[in-house]
């Protein structure tokens, strides 16, 4: 039976092909879309790539990021270090003023001003007041009680030349004979120069002006109570005693010889002394240049303490040195803070030996009444020792010491090349003269063998 359907015949093989042709379209439409995805997909990998960046660039990279880090904590290390310093020297500068604020100080309008890196001249002295003694110490050396009012037991003349780093000390005996001055109206035309401290230090100041021609910049004083806490605080300085030692004025009790540690009284007593006796061969013998010969001990004691000094690093001993020094020393008002850490720093390194001390020539006449046993400036020796230490710094004395015979003759005109010869006085005759000579004797500073010497401890 026929049937009007197709699917009982056979299927016609167009039909077929143009399925597969659909296919084919379909798949080369959707193919574009995925070959893109892909290309997007590997572009975008590769710019990644680029960001990121090769083995090598990433590399590179590190190394100056790890630069930039180190650089980073370099400066910052060293603003820490800039800050701990500032800190560290800010709060010294403020303890240095803190202590410094505690010395004594005295107004002293007689000196002259300092000029910035040229020499200096400080005059140091040492007063016998007792005052801030107590204790032992008291006991032994006398208090305020005992002996009243101060006079000047030494009277040295520091130079100071930063540009050499030179320091050389002038010492002036203390019964040498000066002109008063502004204290001749209490003490006379004429007196010993220990004598003038009593009314304070801007007097002293003008008669050695005065009466020297030194210009005076700076005034230093060291009482008893000074001169012992400032030697102990510094542990003490050592001497060598050739033999044992002794003085019933002054306290000196040294009992073995040999190189020893002398701090306390016993320092005191030691630079003190004017009756000094020593033990050898079987008896005491007796050192009879007195003042003299305390002078050589005194420079042989500040010779030794400026050694123990230099030798203190320890911040223990330096604050209880610094504390000391409001204990028994006074300066001049315009002596500041920066001058002295200054003096201090350029001076840190001298040797003590190379400290030159020196001593006013002078000469005796005996007992001279009213004053007793005193000394008169040799001339023309005293006047060629101020111009070899001073040179053009030296002024005209306005009223200079008085000779032998209690003339106040100006000094002899002394160069650093050439020595005058004392000038001549005129008489009524109006001839040229020289005075006749007077009878004197020259004392001269001994150098005796049985003084102590500075030693190191072994």
């Amino acid at each position: 039976m026929a049937s009007g359907s197709n699917s009982g015949g056979p299927r016609d093989p167009n039909r077929k092909n143009n399925g597969l042709d659909g296919l084919r379209k379909l798949g080369d439409d959707i193919e574009p879309t995925r070959s893109s995805r892909r290309r997007s997909r590997s572009v975008a990998n590769e710019e990644g790539l680029a960001g990121v960046g090769s083995p090598e660039s990433r590399g590179s990279r590190r190394r100056k990021v790890s630069r930039r880090v180190r650089r980073r904590r370099v400066i910052a290390a060293l603003c820490l270090v800039v800050v701990l310093l500032l800190a560290f020297f800010g709060g010294t500068w403020v303890y240095l003023q803190y202590r410094f604020g505690q010395i004594s100080k005295v107004d002293v309008s007689a000196t002259q001003a300092t000029q910035s890196g040229e020499p200096f001249n400080i005059m140091l002295v040492g007063s016998d007041s007792r005052s801030g003694l107590t204790g032992k110490l008291a006991a032994d050396a006398g208090t305020t009680t005992d002996v009243q009012g101060q006079r000047s037991d030494v009277v040295m003349i520091w130079h100071v030349d930063p540009a050499t780093k030179k320091i050389t000390i002038i010492s002036i005996p203390r019964d040498t004979m000066v002109s008063a001055g502004p204290l001749a109206a209490t003490v006379g035309t004429f007196n010993r120069i220990n004598t003038a401290y009593g009314s304070g230090p801007n007097n002293m100041v003008k008669i050695i002006q005065n009466n020297f021609g030194i210009p005076i910049n700076h005034v230093v004083q060291v009482n008893f109570s000074g001169f012992v806490g400032a030697t102990n605080a510094l542990g003490g300085v050592w001497l060598n005693f050739p033999y044992p030692a002794r003085d019933a004025y002054s306290g000196l009790d040294i009992k073995t010889p040999g190189c020893q540690l002398v701090s306390g009284y016993q320092a005191l007593a030691t630079s003190r002394s004017r009756h000094y006796e020593y033990y050898a061969n079987g008896y005491w013998h007796t050192d009879g240049s007195s003042d003299f010969g305390r002078i050589k001990r005194q420079d042989a004691f500040l010779k030794s303490l400026v050694t123990s000094a230099k030798s203190k690093y320890n911040p223990l001993t330096i604050n209880a040195f610094l504390g000391s020094i409001p204990q028994g020393i006074k300066l001049d008002s315009r002596f500041s803070l920066n001058e002295l850490v200054g003096l201090g720093v350029n001076f840190h390194s001298v040797n003590p030996d190379s400290i030159s001390t020196e001593t006013i020539p002078t000469m005796s006449n005996g007992n001279v009444a009213p004053w007793g046993s005193v000394l008169f400036v040799d001339e023309p020796a005293a006047q060629e020792l101020l111009v070899s230490v001073f040179g053009n710094q030296l002024m005209k004395p306005k009223t200079p010491p008085p000779n032998p015979s209690l003339q106040t003759p100006q000094p002899p005109v002394v160069t650093t090349t050439t020595t005058m010869a004392p000038t001549p006085t005129t008489s009524k005759t109006s001839k040229t003269t020289t005075p006749a000579p007077v009878a004197t004797t020259t004392t001269t500073t001994p150098t005796p063998s049985f003084d102590p010497v500075p030693c190191s401890p072994k």
